[in-house]
């Protein structure tokens, strides 16, 4: 059985089965593995992992914790509190007339991004005047349909990953403010600073960046100081917003005081600066990695929840989850009628009933003809009871079934 308990509990001879913190905090390049020596306890505690999961059939138990019915039921329950306040959202452009526009805005800006990020590797200022014109256009496909351009700029190789991923947070950073209903110059800067907050990895070197293994505690330190070296730079270059150069420095703090670099707590946290650190951190558990897997869009919603007491301000996760749905577009999903589907798109109506296409039966194991179902109608008959791990069912075509024929951008 799984039991999370608070690492305060660990012992020798219990079993990890997963430490609850997003894999860029892990100080162990394995998820699960054998308590055997004092050492692991000391780096899981230095490291601010509040808590862990253990697996009781494989080591000792302690009398502490939590099962995972228990947990999921906390999500669900907290999931539940944001479907009720949530309304109505304004008529959009459907993802499908969306994505080969967003397909092109991405493979642009992936290469506007290289450009600007070599010359900062270079030693030369960031020009602000480069940078908007991107970010109004990125602006532009996320207020068409938000859903499009965060899902392709998702699909990055390793090779690219630093530049996709600043791409793919500036979008949600902007369909973010949209959701939280900020000024035009609040969400002109919330662009800006997810395209730059990780420019400071520019001068880390790129076989530590992409490195397949667990790094040293000397790389790990020196993976740590990218914030530093990008806020250096930044405050180097012209006309950068204080609040663009607060989330290059701070997109890496937690609520609890245990993140980097200055430990900061609850409210000392900018607004911009939570925010970047939530689209900064869903971006990264959902990418592959040259040492990790990424997470199913709905998984990675679900460990935010998880998380969210030691990381991110309740009201931001809340309005962030909202804006990418409870199942994202790409979730694969169940449905109650036994059919697998892709999620392709949100409702207007509810985070619960999003637009899937539905392409396998459970029942009788086969492949179906593809179709769309919109669970808001009526008629539909059918609904959502579980998203399911992609890589239980090893489909090849899962990304295209979703994006139709358009390729991903990087």
């Amino acid at each position: 059985m799984l039991k999370r308990i608070s690492v305060e509990h660990l012992k020798l001879g219990m079993h990890i089965h997963e430490l609850c913190c997003s894999w860029m905090s892990y100080p162990f390049l394995r998820t699960s593995f054998p308590l055997e020596d004092p050492q692991d306890i000391r780096r899981i505690v230095e490291s601010a992992i509040h808590e862990a999961w253990i697996d009781t059939e494989r080591g000792i138990d302690v009398e502490f914790g939590q099962s995972r019915q228990e947990v999921d039921g906390q999500i669900d329950g907290e999931l539940d509190k944001v479907v009720s306040s949530t309304s109505a959202a304004p008529q959009r452009l459907a993802l499908s007339d969306e994505i080969r526009n967003a397909t092109r805005i991405c493979a642009r800006s992936k290469e506007a991004v290289v450009s600007m990020f070599q010359e900062a590797r270079m030693g030369r200022a960031i020009q602000t005047a480069d940078a908007m014109p991107l970010v109004e256009e990125i602006g532009n496909s996320v207020l068409r349909n938000p859903g499009a351009l965060i899902s392709i700029a998702r699909l990055k190789s390793a090779d690219d990953y630093t530049y996709m991923h600043s791409v793919a947070v500036c979008a949600l950073m902007l369909a973010l403010a949209n959701q939280l209903q900020l000024d035009e110059k609040q969400k002109r800067e919330a662009g800006l600073a997810g395209l730059l907050h990780d420019v400071g990895k520019m001068f880390i070197p790129l076989e530590v960046l992409n490195k397949p293994g667990k790094l040293t505690d000397a790389e790990f330190t020196l993976v740590k100081s990218h914030p530093v070296l990008g806020h250096k730079l930044l405050l180097e270059s012209d006309n950068i917003p204080d609040t663009v150069l607060d989330v290059s420095l701070h997109h890496h703090e937690k609520i609890d005081g245990s993140g980097y670099p200055d430990r900061l707590k609850g409210e000392q946290i900018s607004l911009l600066s939570t925010m970047g650190a939530v689209c900064d951190v869903y971006d990264a558990i959902t990418s592959d990695r040259p040492y990790k897997k990424g997470w199913d869009p709905a998984e990675a919603v679900r460990r935010m929840v998880e998380w969210s007491n030691n990381h991110f301000q309740n009201s931001v996760l809340q309005a962030f989850i909202k804006t990418v749905g409870i199942y994202p577009i790409g979730t694969l999903v169940r449905l109650q009628s036994g059919r697998l589907g892709v999620v392709v798109d949100q409702s207007e109506r509810s985070l619960l009933t999003p637009q899937v296409k539905v392409f396998y039966s459970t029942k009788s194991q086969v492949r179906l003809m593809p179709e769309i179902i919109d669970l808001t109608q009526r008629g539909c008959g059918d609904k959502i009871i579980a998203h399911e791990n992609p890589a239980k069912w090893k489909f090849p075509d899962l990304g295209e079934l979703w994006r139709g024929s358009v390729p991903a951008a990087a």
